[in-house]
């Protein structure tokens, strides 16, 4: 009998291609994007679920009721070991490293490479696999190194290099070969090695190898080192407060104890929580997004197959009068639309297979294969066809078996209420959601172009940028110098900046400036940057009283600075003009002289007001990490060959990885841009499902009426009046959907619009646009379906039977 079943199914799905066409292939388009949002939420949420004893593994994170003194991300450096070696019923290990970035060279490769130096306990505490290698003894050595497999193919171009060696120069020039002690396996994403998206670590060295690098992982007043513990089995973190204020009491200064609260994080849950939160939102937002789009699929699937049953009623008349019965018609028509569905969900996994590669490469991120997920996850796409076989068979199977056979043998319905509303419900829900799908990645989209604008107080054009070698003293910043000046005077290059800082939010710290004439009590928090007097020029600041610096740099010019226009405001002057020569505290300093102010611009991203800022003399505190090249406009690819060949020249042996400010900024909106392109995507499938809905339904509803049609026609209707009678059933749904979805569509954006504090202005345009956008396709769709059976000769319908 069940083989009957399906027999009956697959002859009735074949012998109706189109509207199987039509059904299958949006249920399977659905699937598929729900199942590639499933995957990619997967692959999120497993981030250092995969390392070692996950459930006991945290990071030491700060708080500071002075937050110019440390960062959250990090921890007193000796505070892992001391919670180790003083608490070992409490702690069963720990890692602490030290983050830099340096040039490493093989031969002619030279790259600038993300090192983390750190403990031995590296390897064994996360359970990373060494592909070759002795766990045990591989960063005993101050001068070795574990690579990952990545970075062992780009140097030597195969994975076992084992006693092999390369270069790393030292913040002091001075370069030293390290030994290859062990390749990594292929890593999968963790907070450890990749700690944010700017720390993604590719060389690991021992804690002996600082020194020569001229960094240090001792000392309570070192608060700059990222510190991780792993917890005895059954040990909370609220237990172990209480510890690390007992350090931090014992062996930290007065200043550092009364302003610091630690606490642990676990990893489990960092990377999900960090920012903010930004990707915890993210997923939720994507999720969203995707089941709504599941449930368009399933609506349109549903009310195809309920308006094709009725078509049906005469085939289960002659099915009762020879004798079948009421229950082997439900199970007909379920076993039809199970069937389908099973069909759509293997079309669903092979379009996964297919879209994995480039939805992958649209959000930046790996999502894994169909055979890497755990066994469970296989029976969801079986529940998901048996629970939308059952929704979308059920309602036919039910009314139209109840039939007598003499009322389905003459198809008469009028028995049985044929539910327009609810239909015309369904469809109106699935407008809705394209409306609000659609007015979202407009302003989405907006948005992220304001990012990108002209609007932010400097010019990014034609900017490219470079990491340097370091050198932090006085005599490195004077070579750089030179080294800057013999780069400009290339005929490709406008200016050249040396600095800490590109327009990224990283900037070297903070100071508490306030007037001469107030108390140190009523100091507000300024941004330090770090730069040449090139700087204005190369990012096209607008100068508003004074100089951004003297040309040439003396002594005597080491109080000066230059501060933006919401410091200007923050002193108390009205005009850039009266600040000139004027001084003001910092704490911990000698007073600062004013020497020019500039226009606000965005440093950083749009989430936060523009902040005081203070700009000092990078000769005067000898720390930089770039140089900022503004190109003349032209041929930039003939520029960068030119300034690349002169780079090699000035800096034999630095690489020159250059990137674009557009770059920088796509980093810093990394999360934002995954949301553009995935509504995107999102807004072109709700479109395509809510157009095959229609598409099917407009051809039943013909179908259905084609006796109407003719009648209506030799009563003299003309062409156009049997077009306006179909879309005038479909529009008026579709304007009520807009209704509705744009007051929705608009407490959504001004939630999401309320986390910046320079957005777009949420106006008619989005809204307006999006549903009379739909109200043209549809209605272009409608016409062209309906003009087939308005222009057929009347006499052949009504003649039908």
């Amino acid at each position: 009998m069940l083989h009957n079943y399906f027999t009956i199914a697959w002859r009735n799905i074949w012998k109706h291609k189109l509207f199987s066409l039509i059904n299958i292939f949006g249920l399977s388009v659905g699937i598929a994007f729900t199942l590639l949002i499933a995957a990619y939420v997967w692959h999120e949420v497993s981030v250092n679920s995969d390392i070692k004893n996950a459930d006991n593994q945290y990071i030491i994170q700060s708080k500071w009721k002075d937050p110019n003194m440390g960062y959250v991300l990090t921890a007193l450096a000796p505070m892992p070991k001391a919670l180790k070696e003083e608490y070992p019923t409490l702690v069963a290990n720990y890692y602490h490293w030290d983050g830099v970035s340096s040039n490493v060279s093989k031969g002619d490769k030279h790259f600038r490479e993300s090192l983390q130096v750190g403990d031995s306990t590296f390897i064994k505490t996360y359970g990373f696999k060494l592909l070759h290698g002795d766990p045990e003894t591989a960063l005993n050595d101050p001068f070795s190194a574990v690579i990952t497999l990545q970075t062992a193919i780009k140097y030597f171009g195969k994975a076992d290099v084992v006693g092999q060696a390369v270069t790393i120069e030292s913040f002091t020039g001075t370069k030293h070969d390290f030994t290859i002690t062990g390749v990594l396996d292929k890593l999968k994403k963790n907070s450890v090695t990749n700690v944010t998206d700017a720390s993604n670590s590719n060389f690991f060295l021992p804690a002996a190898a600082a020194k020569f690098l001229g960094r240090s992982l001792d000392g309570w007043n070192n608060t700059a080192i990222v510190g991780l513990i792993e917890l005895q089995k059954g040990v909370k973190p609220e237990v172990l407060t209480g510890p690390m204020k007992s350090l931090i009491k014992r062996n930290a200064s007065p200043q550092i104890a009364e302003n610091l609260t630690p606490y642990l994080v676990p990893l489990k849950t960092f990377y999900l929580n960090d920012g903010g939160g930004t990707i915890k939102k993210m997923l939720y937002t994507l999720s969203a997004i995707a089941l709504f789009i599941l449930l368009m699929a399933v609506i349109n699937f549903v009310n195809i197959c309920i308006s094709r049953s009725s078509q049906r009623m005469k085939e289960m008349g002659i099915r009762k009068v020879l004798g079948g019965l009421r229950k082997q018609l439900i199970w007909q028509f379920l076993t039809e639309s199970v069937l389908m569905v099973l069909i759509a969900t293997l079309i669903a996994l092979s379009i996964y297979a297919l879209a994995r590669p480039y939805f992958a490469d649209l959000l930046a991120t790996d999502i894994d294969g169909l055979l890497s997920f755990p066994i469970y996850f296989y029976l969801i796409p079986v529940l998901l066809a048996l629970v939308i076989g059952l929704l979308a068979g059920i309602y036919p199977a039910l009314v139209l078996s109840s039939l007598k056979s003499i009322d389905s043998l003459k198809g008469k319905l009028d028995r049985v209420k044929d539910n327009v509303l609810f239909r015309k419900s369904l469809i109106a829900f699935q407008f809705g959601t394209a409306a609000v799908v659609l007015i979202c990645a407009i302003v989405i989209s907006k948005q992220i172009n304001l990012f990108f604008s002209k609007s932010l107080g400097y010019n990014k054009d034609y900017v490219v940028y470079a990491q340097l070698p370091r050198d932090w003293s006085k005599p490195g910043v004077q070579k750089m110098e030179d080294k800057r000046y013999r780069l400009a005077q290339l005929p490709q290059v406008s200016s050249i900046s040396l600095s800490w800082e590109i327009m990224d939010g990283g900037n070297s710290g903070n100071l508490q400036a306030y007037k001469l004439a107030d108390d140190p009590t009523q100091a507000f928090s300024s941004q330090l940057l770090l730069t040449d007097n090139q700087f204005a020029t190369t990012y096209g600041l607008r100068i508003k009283a004074g100089e951004f610096f003297k040309s040439q740099y003396m002594q005597a010019d080491s109080a000066k600075v230059v501060i933006n226009e919401t410091q200007l405001k923050a002193l108390g002057y009205k005009q850039p003009k009266d600040a000139i020569g004027q001084q003001f505290n910092a704490a911990g300093m000698a007073p600062l002289t004013i020497c020019g102010v500039v226009g606000d611009f965005v440093f950083g991203g749009m989430s936060g007001r523009i902040q005081p800022m203070t700009f000092m003399n990078v000769n005067s505190t000898p720390l930089y990490r770039y140089f900022s090249i503004r190109l003349k406009p032209g041929n930039i690819g003939s520029s960068l060959t030119a300034l690349q060949h002169k780079w090699a020249e000035v800096l034999p042996g630095s690489p020159f990885e250059y990137a674009f400010m557009d770059d920088a900024l796509a980093k810093m909106y990394k999360t934002e841009l995954q949301l553009k392109k995935a509504s995107y995507l999102a807004t072109g499938l709700a479109i395509v499902i809510v157009l095959l809905g229609v598409l099917g339904l407009i051809s039943l509803s013909i179908q259905k009426r084609t006796k109407e049609i003719g009648i209506r026609k030799v009563l003299g209707s003309s062409v156009k009046d049997v077009i306006l009678l179909f879309l005038k059933d479909f529009l008026s749904t579709v304007v009520i959907a807009g209704l509705i979805a744009c007051p929705l569509a608009y407490w959504m954006m001004s939630k999401w619009l309320n986390g910046y504090a320079y957005k777009v202005s949420l106006t008619v345009a989005p809204f307006a646009v999006a549903v009379v956008a739909l109200i043209i396709v549809t209605s272009i769709l409608i016409s062209l379906q309906t003009i087939k059976a308005a222009l057929a000769n009347p006499v052949k319908s009504l003649r039908a039977e």
